[in-house]
């Protein structure tokens, strides 16, 4: 009975070590692999094919919030029409309306507080795609009683498949400088290790612009029937794909 106990001690040992050589070789195989990181990138220009201005309107009256609610949506439908004519709504193009505001307005002085005013502001929002018509758009909402131009941004319709096309291209110059490298130091790709892609766009400062009725130019006056608008230059789009990736080598 003891030379059986004891066969079985000696073979439950060799079994152990069998386990623990095999653990050793699958652990040197993974953990202790080398690999390669790259950075790359690529870009392009993009000319914008959308544009979306934003037009205040402000309306007041010292007597009544009734008056001066009821002249800012005058203005308001005559601008939103205006706009409204001028748009294709099969191209994605719209109107919109925001950041509606009532308020009596105050002044200080010797800390007391003096009513001045009511004061009634509304947005209009126009998206549209039809970039040559963006001056006269302007134009157009001023002599319809716009008081603000607040902003005008471009942008591009087809943003993700522009990044998506950027990203394979700086995936692939990614994946050929890890081959050279490898190639160099004597040794072979053997798979990814880590890959993070980011897309990006950089136009610049977008245009800002702040108008008044007053300050449109007698050349780019909207009463005239021949006149094409205030020339508006949208420039290009630049979009940026990076691409961090590591490679095991072999």
């Amino acid at each position: 009975m003891k030379k059986v106990l004891i066969l079985v001690t000696i073979l439950s040992l060799f079994t152990g070590c069998a386990n623990l050589s095999t653990q050793a070789v699958t652990n040197d195989g993974t953990k202790d692999k080398g690999y390669i990181s790259v950075n790359t990138s690529a870009d392009t220009e993009v000319s914008p094919d959308v544009a979306e201005i934003s037009f205040a309107i402000k309306t007041s009256d010292i007597k009544s919030m009734q008056k001066a609610t009821a002249q800012n949506k005058e203005i308001s439908d005559k601008v939103y029409a205006e706009l409204k004519s001028m748009i294709n709504p099969a191209t994605g193009d719209y109107i919109k309306t925001s950041d509606f505001n009532a308020a009596p307005v105050y002044s200080y002085s010797n800390s007391k507080r003096n009513f001045e005013k009511y004061e009634v502001s509304n947005r209009v929002i126009v998206h549209t795609k039809s970039i040559d018509k963006i001056g006269k758009m302007i134009d157009n909402a001023i002599t319809a009683g716009a008081t603000n131009v607040d902003s005008l941004s471009f942008s591009i319709s087809n943003y993700d498949s522009q990044c998506n096309e950027l990203i394979t291209k700086a995936a692939k110059k990614a994946y050929n400088r890890a081959n050279i490298l490898a190639k160099a130091m004597n040794t072979s790709i053997a798979g990814i290790s880590n890959l993070n892609t980011s897309c990006n766009t950089n136009n610049g400062s977008q245009p800002r612009l702040y108008m008044a009725k007053n300050m449109l130019s007698a050349a780019a006056d909207s009463n005239s029937e021949t006149a094409s608008g205030m020339s508006i230059s949208n420039g290009v789009i630049k979009i940026n794909a990076n691409v961090n990736a590591s490679f095991f080598v072999k």
